[in-house]
């Protein structure tokens, strides 16, 4: 049996994509962003550090930019909206709330908290929608 290296060349390029691919998109796992996007909706997310590549700069963010931080009082990722900026005591925070919420998330967010930014072409959320069921299907949620 012979190996075609350019075949194997070619599935490894292939599998790398889906990786580098794959760590992009965020499958959403509530209602607080509807009608933005939905539960089981997958969005395309550009990281503030993948692999030492600063995609985007968490403290360009600005008011109606949809971010993915790590919040306090959640143990998981938050896909919210800022909706504010302000400066306490020479350090900016960011006011996020989620678009069907309330109220905003309960507490100020450091640049440095947020992880990654939900991409937009035009005004529009880059989004797959329903996509992300089976994942939340096979992690039980």
């Amino acid at each position: 049996m012979e190996i075609d290296f350019k075949e194997v060349a070619s599935y490894i390029v292939i599998l790398v994509i889906v990786l580098i691919a794959a760590q992009h998109l965020n499958v959403v796992v509530s209602g607080s962003m509807e009608p933005a996007f939905y539960r089981g909706d997958i969005v395309l997310v550009e990281k503030a550090d993948f692999l030492g590549i600063h995609e985007f700069d968490p403290k360009d963010v600005k008011v109606g930019d949809v971010v993915v931080y790590d919040a306090a009082w959640y143990n998981q990722p938050v896909i919210h909206r800022v909706i504010n900026i302000v400066d306490i005591n020479g350090t900016t925070m960011y006011v996020i709330k989620g678009d069907n919420n309330g109220s905003p998330d309960p507490y100020y967010v450091k640049a440095d908290q947020i992880t990654e930014k939900v991409v937009t072409f035009g005004d529009n959320l880059v989004i797959i929608p329903k996509v992300g069921y089976l994942s939340l299907w096979l992690r039980g949620l």
